[in-house]
C-alpha cells in the first residue's frame, strides 16, 4: 500500500485547565473549600490571603538575581528575550479578589453563621482507655490491643477468632490460642458502650440485657426470645412466640418495649464515627424577611486572597533593572508562571461564588412556595433541565452543584438534591411533583392502625381516591425509597 498524506478537518471539544480547576472547584462543598484553598496557598508562594501582610523579603531575592554566573552572561536564548510584564506590575483593582458575596446590610447574620468545629475522641480511643485500665501482661495486653483494633466502628468484632490469631502470629509474632483470644474478647465485651466487640446483632442485643437482668421479669423475657426465638422475632412472628413462652399479649407487648430501646450499633454514638449524626455545614443561606426571601451564601471559610505583593516587588526591580542576564529571565518566568495561577484560582473561586448563587436563586425561584411555607406539598416538579435552561448553565454543571451542597432555611436544612423530583399526573391533568406524593404516602403509613398496617393495595387505593394516578407497584418502589417496611414488619401490638 502506497503512503499518500490528506488534509482533514476535526472539530474537537476540550476543556482548558482553568475550565477543569472550575469544575473540580464546584463539586467542593463550603465544609471543605478552606482546606481547598489552603493546599492551593501551600502550592502557589505567589497566592496570599489579603488580611495578611506579605513576608517577601526583596533583599534576599535581588542578591539571588545579582550572584549570577559568567556562563549565563555569555549564553543568549531567544526565548528569555521578549519577556513583557507590565501587565503584571501594573496596579489595579483586582489585586484583592472580590467573590465572598456578603452582605453587608446585615452583618449581624454573618456572626451567626460560624462553622462548627467539633473536637472528639473515637470508638478505638475510648476502648483503649479502658484497656490501660485493667491488669494484663504484655503479652496478653498486645492481643487484647489486637482484638480493639479488629473492632469496626460500628462497635462490631467480625473477624473470625482464627483470623485474629494469624494476624497475632504473622503480624506480632505472638502464637495465642483461640481461648486465650476468646476471653479477652469476653473481657473487652463488658467495656463500654454496652454491646460492644459482639459478632452479630444477636450477640450485641444480649449483651446489653445481660447488664440489666437485674431489673425486672421483662428483662429475662426479652433473654429467652432473643436466645430462642431470634428470627421469629426479626420476622414479628409474635403468635409463635406468645406459644413458645406461653405469655399474654401485654407481657410481649412489654418485653418489645425493652427490646427496641437497645442500641444495634453500639459504636455509632462515640466520636467521629457517628456518621448518622454529624454536622452538615449549610452551603446557602434562606432568611424570609417580612415575606420576602432574601438569600445568603455561606463564606465563613472562604478568605480574600491575592496576589502577593512581594512577587509584584520583583517583577517592579527586574524592570528597572539594566543587567538581565539568564537566571534573572528564568526566574521572572516562574514568577509569571506563578501568578497568572494564582490569577486563575482566584478567577475560578469567584466563578464558583457566582455560579452557586445564580443557580440557587433560580432553585429559590421555581421552589418559591416550599421556601415560604415549609410544605413538602407544595413542591413543584423540577428535574436538572428546568434549572439549565433558566440559567443557560449546562445539566452537568447544575449536577455538580447539587450534589454535595445543603441550603438552611427556617424550616430546616436540605441538600439541593431534595428540590428535584419527577412529576406525576393526578385526574385532573395536573403535573405534581412526586415529593409530594412520597410525603402523603408517608403521612398515611404514620397514621395508620399499627395493629393492622395498611398493604400497598390499600395504600394504593388511598392515593387514587386523593386523585393520584399511580400504580401498585411505584407505591412499593416509593414506600422502599422513604424506608418504610412492608405491612407485615409495621405490625404492634
Amino acid at each position: 500500500m502506497a503512503l499518500s498524506q490528506s488534509l482533514q478537518q476535526k472539530l474537537l471539544q476540550k476543556l482548558s485547565p482553568q475550565q477543569i480547576q472550575l469544575m473540580k472547584l464546584l463539586q467542593v462543598p463550603t465544609a471543605n473549600l478552606e482546606e481547598r484553598i489552603k493546599e492551593e496557598l501551600e502550592e502557589n508562594p505567589a497566592l496570599e490571603q489579603s488580611d495578611e501582610a506579605s513576608d517577601e523579603n526583596f533583599e534576599e531575592t535581588r542578591d539571588e538575581f545579582e550572584n549570577t554566573d559568567e556562563e549565563y552572561e555569555a549564553e543568549g536564548s531567544d526565548e528569555y528575550e521578549n519577556i513583557d510584564i507590565s501587565d503584571y506590575v501594573q496596579e489595579g483593582d483586582d489585586d484583592i479578589a472580590d467573590y465572598r458575596l456578603r452582605d453587608d446590610n446585615y452583618p449581624e447574620l454573618d456572626d451567626k453563621q460560624a462553622m462548627p468545629f467539633r473536637v472528639e475522641s473515637t470508638l478505638h480511643d475510648m476502648l483503649a482507655d479502658q484497656l490501660g485500665m485493667l491488669n494484663l501482661d504484655d503479652r496478653r495486653k498486645r492481643i487484647a490491643e489486637q482484638i480493639v483494633g479488629s473492632i469496626d466502628d460500628d462497635g462490631y468484632l467480625r473477624r473470625e477468632t482464627a483470623s485474629i490469631q494469624d494476624d497475632l502470629a504473622f503480624r506480632q509474632n505472638i502464637e495465642a490460642s483461640e481461648q486465650d483470644i476468646e476471653e479477652l474478647i469476653s473481657l473487652i465485651q463488658q467495656f463500654d458502650p454496652p454491646g460492644v466487640a459482639a459478632r452479630d446483632l444477636q450477640e450485641c442485643l444480649l449483651l446489653q440485657l445481660t447488664r440489666k437482668k437485674n431489673d425486672g421479669k421483662a428483662v429475662q423475657g426479652a433473654i429467652d426470645i432473643l436466645t430462642r426465638y431470634f428470627d421469629e422475632f426479626t420476622k414479628k412472628h409474635y403468635d409463635k412466640i406468645q406459644r413458645g413462652l406461653n405469655i399474654t399479649d401485654e407481657e410481649l407487648k412489654e418485653i418489645i418495649q425493652q427490646i427496641i430501646r437497645l442500641n444495634p450499633k453500639p459504636g455509632g454514638n462515640v466520636g467521629e464515627v457517628n456518621k448518622a449524626e454529624s454536622y452538615v455545614v449549610p452551603d446557602f443561606f434562606i432568611y424570609n424577611n417580612a415575606g420576602k426571601l432574601e438569600l445568603t451564601l455561606n463564606s465563613k471559610n472562604a478568605p480574600d486572597l491575592r496576589i502577593s505583593e512581594g512577587y509584584r516587588d520583583m517583577l517592579k526591580e527586574y524592570d528597572k533593572g539594566s543587567k538581565k542576564d539568564k537566571r534573572q529571565k528564568e526566574a521572572v518566568l516562574f514568577i509569571k508562571q506563578k501568578i497568572d495561577a494564582a490569577k486563575w484560582f482566584i478567577d475560578a473561586i469567584k466563578q464558583r461564588q457566582q455560579t452557586l448563587m445564580m443557580t440557587m436563586q433560580t432553585i429559590l425561584d421555581y421552589q418559591h412556595e416550599f421556601f415560604l411555607t415549609g410544605d413538602e406539598t407544595r413542591l413543584r416538579p423540577m428535574i436538572l433541565k428546568d434549572i439549565a435552561e433558566r440559567t443557560g448553565l449546562d445539566i452537568s454543571t447544575v449536577s455538580r452543584v447539587a450534589n454535595s451542597k445543603f441550603v438552611q432555611t427556617e424550616f430546616g436544612t436540605y441538600r439541593l438534591k431534595f428540590f428535584f423530583s419527577e412529576s406525576l399526573s393526578t385526574d385532573s391533568g395536573e403535573e405534581v411533583s412526586t415529593r409530594e406524593v412520597k410525603k402523603i404516602l408517608s403521612d398515611l403509613v404514620e397514621g395508620e392502625n399499627k395493629r393492622k398496617p395498611l398493604s400497598d393495595e390499600r395504600l394504593t387505593e388511598l392515593l387514587q381516591e386523593k386523585g393520584y394516578n399511580i400504580a401498585r407497584r411505584t407505591v412499593a418502589k416509593y414506600r422502599e425509597q422513604l424506608n418504610i417496611p412492608v405491612a407485615r414488619l409495621r405490625k404492634e401490638l
